[in-house]
């Protein structure tokens, strides 16, 4: 099967049950969901997540990540880890991200996740609108994929909160910065940390506002 595109119009796809018959009527069965966080971070890694549901799921609470609460994010996050699913992550630190880019940084945690678990699968199904590099399964992209197929919902949910979860660790070593509330995010609050504290080991020096400080303390320094 080749790589395809399925893009979501109006907030919603054609019927997933309908499009997971379809792939099970041609003989794909075994459906890895793949999705990340932390994009878009000043601070801290990428995190991809790659799930395999078990055939007859039937697991409440699954949505895109970012439309729960953390409160339901956590929960849902106990019963995807605590069934039957198989589950696999990648993580990429902010010095690879500097040095590749945050795309292909994401694009490599994917691949990282997904390869985890590639010889338990059939076809793998990832958010967004682009193919996985170096996985040798058929692909397929779909966008707005985390709010209506339930493995890369579960993916959504596993790669938010074990990102989330290192993030609280960043706050416990860097206590002048609050990665336990913004969680590495261009809030108010963080850039006012960044401008008062300057960055951190684990911020990203290639983004923006954090190249631009660091160029106006070079600046002070010269």
């Amino acid at each position: 099967m080749p790589h395809l595109i399925i893009k979501e119009e109006a907030g919603r796809i054609t019927d997933y049950r309908q499009l997971e018959e379809r792939l099970k009527n041609n003989g794909y069965r075994l459906m890895i969901g793949v999705d990340e966080a932390g994009r878009g971070p000043l601070a801290g890694p990428v995190v991809a997540a790659a799930v395999l549901l078990p055939e007859g799921y039937d697991m409440e609470g699954l949505d895109d990540s970012k439309k729960l609460t953390p409160l339901k994010r956590d929960l849902a996050f106990e019963r995807i880890v605590s069934s039957a699913a198989q589950y696999a992550v990648g993580i990429i630190d902010n010095e690879i991200i500097d040095h590749i880019n945050i795309l292909r940084a994401s694009l490599r945690a994917m691949t990282e996740a997904v390869r985890k678990l590639a010889g338990q699968a059939d076809i793998v199904l990832v958010d967004g609108n682009q193919a996985i590099p170096g996985v040798n399964l058929p692909q397929m992209a779909i966008v707005g994929g985390d709010a209506v197929c339930p493995s890369i919902s579960a993916a959504s949910i596993i790669a938010k909160v074990t990102r989330d979860r290192i993030m609280d660790h960043y706050a416990s070593l860097y206590p002048l910065f609050a990665f336990d509330r913004h969680k590495g995010y261009p809030t108010a609050d963080h850039l006012e940390e960044l401008r008062r504290f300057g960055p951190t080991p684990i911020h990203r020096k290639s983004f923006r506002p954090v190249q631009e400080l660091i160029g106006q303390m070079d600046l002070k320094l010269a």
